[in-house]
């Protein structure tokens, strides 16, 4: 981290970062919701620094006031956005609630191996302030406000909206979106000041996914397949880019790291596609399909045809590499985008899924594999589910995985992992000629925890990283 008398939170610059320390500490939220155990979920604060006698070991577990929050995904107080303000302090993790729609404010930097708790916002406040429920992605901002997504109103209909939390106060100061700007649809956002601009995501509407997934809820128009791109300024919706049937369920979203930029990815879960939105010649907004993962023709699941379901995204800091995850084929794919309009394959392995050779699905036809995949076994221990969330070490070396999507869906197309619980990996990363290969000796069971087996979802080291770090 850059040391000076001005110098704020994070980094000056995304290879400036890549310069950073190793991780030595990540923090993961774990879900009881669905599980059968009636216990609160929790922020686990995993050891990875190699050389510890805890070495891919949880050491702490911080268990939330309530039960079945679902926490989801995570992030900061203040990031490398406030680099040049030394007023600015990355101390605190924002953790916004899926389904009970609180936000959990925790200290991180009291005592970084052992958090606690700072503040609780509850739903009502965010609903009598801001109409929203169902949080989703929290960014901190250049100006030290917190914004966070939503999915949808409080009574479950799908509302793309984002709720302002102070930064200092950490109260709900109102609506971002300007009245009646809200989007149809909610998920990820990520903005790009330079180029005036947000753009978010759609997944779909709260009553239709949160007890699972049914296909004839897409047919119905209960999911998303947009881009929205907002005018960063004046806090308006400018255009919309649907992406039609190649772009069904656009989750999370990633501008490049540059800040000039004006391009970045998008993966699309159930079309299991990638896409590069882009600011054309005349100042609008466009995107096209770039990666295509062709779904399988099986026997034995619930469908005739398996998608690749891409879950997670995220790309190198030095916007070198793009990496996903298929939580139902069972890869995490590493692609060079040194040209962005085509990228390359150039490392691939397969964790889990639901495609093994000892499942009970029977592949009928693969353009891909000539074979199933077998099983992986870490430690003893059979890697469940799918890999999922996945996070980038600052240098893009080590690539951590978990594999739990969301209580609902893991029940679903998982119930062992429901039984066993989730696990944490770690890939070691080719940052040469690219390619992934798994460390053996690194394995986070999270089927023995104390209070019974939990499902681990998104990962944050303390000093920030490659999804939750903006500059301006």
């Amino acid at each position: 981290m850059a040391h000076c008398g001005s110098c704020g939170p994070g980094y000056k610059s995304p290879l400036d970062a890549m310069k950073g320390p190793h991780e030595e500490l990540i923090y993961v939220p774990c879900i009881y919701r669905n599980t059968g155990i009636n216990k609160p979920d929790y922020l686990a604060t995993v050891d990875v620094k190699r050389n510890s006698a805890h070495y891919s070991q949880v050491i702490h577990r911080l268990p939330m006031p309530n039960v079945n929050d679902e926490l989801h995904h995570s992030g900061w107080n203040t990031c490398s956005s406030c680099f040049g303000d030394s007023t600015k302090v990355r101390d605190k993790l924002i953790l916004p609630c899926l389904i009970s729609s609180r936000v959990y404010v925790v200290d991180v930097g009291t005592d970084p191996r052992a958090p606690r708790i700072h503040k609780v916002v509850e739903a009502d406040d965010i609903k009598e302030k801001c109409g929203l429920a169902y949080m989703h992605t929290s960014h901190c901002l250049g100006c030290g406000d917190i914004m966070i997504s939503t999915l949808g109103d409080p009574e479950g209909n799908a509302k793309g909206g984002f709720v302002l939390l102070d930064a200092e106060t950490f109260e709900v100061k109102g609506n971002w979106e300007k009245k009646g700007q809200a989007a149809p649809f909610g998920y990820d956002f990520w903005y790009q000041p330079r180029h005036n601009v947000m753009i978010s995501t759609e997944w779909g509407a709260p009553k239709a996914l949160i007890g699972g997934f049914n296909p004839d809820d897409v047919a119905a128009g209960h999911y998303g397949h947009h881009l929205h791109v907002w005018d960063w300024k004046t806090h308006t919706r400018i255009q919309s880019l649907d992406l039609g049937d190649d772009g069904q369920i656009p989750l999370e979203i990633r501008f490049l790291h540059n800040p000039d930029a004006a391009q970045g990815f998008v993966g699309c879960a159930l079309s299991s596609s990638i896409f590069r939105f882009f600011k054309t010649k005349d100042e609008k907004w466009a995107a096209e399909k770039v990666i295509q993962v062709p779904a399988k023709k099986v026997q034995g699941w619930a469908l005739p045809e398996m998608p690749g379901l891409i879950t997670d995204i995220l790309l190198s800091l030095d916007d070198r590499f793009l990496y996903f995850s298929n939580w139902l084929h069972g890869d995490i794919r590493q692609y060079d985008i040194c040209d962005t309009q085509h990228p390359k394959l150039v490392g691939q392995i397969f964790l889990a899924g639901s495609i093994l050779s000892d499942g009970p699905v029977t592949v009928l036809d693969d353009p891909e594999l000539k074979h199933q995949p077998d099983p992986v076994i870490v430690k003893g221990r059979r890697v469940p589910g799918g890999p999922q969330m996945i996070q980038l070490s600052l240098d893009g070396k080590r690539l951590y995985v978990t594999t739990s999507l969301y209580s609902g869906w893991d029940k679903q197309f998982y119930p062992d992992m429901i039984c066993n619980g989730s696990v944490m990996l770690q890939i070691d990363v080719d940052t040469h000629k690219g390619g992934l290969k798994l460390n053996p000796d690194f394995m986070v069971d999270f089927g023995k925890e104390p209070h019974g087996p939990a499902l681990a979802h998104e990962c944050r080291y303390p000093g920030g990283d490659c999804s939750s770090d903006i500059w301006v």
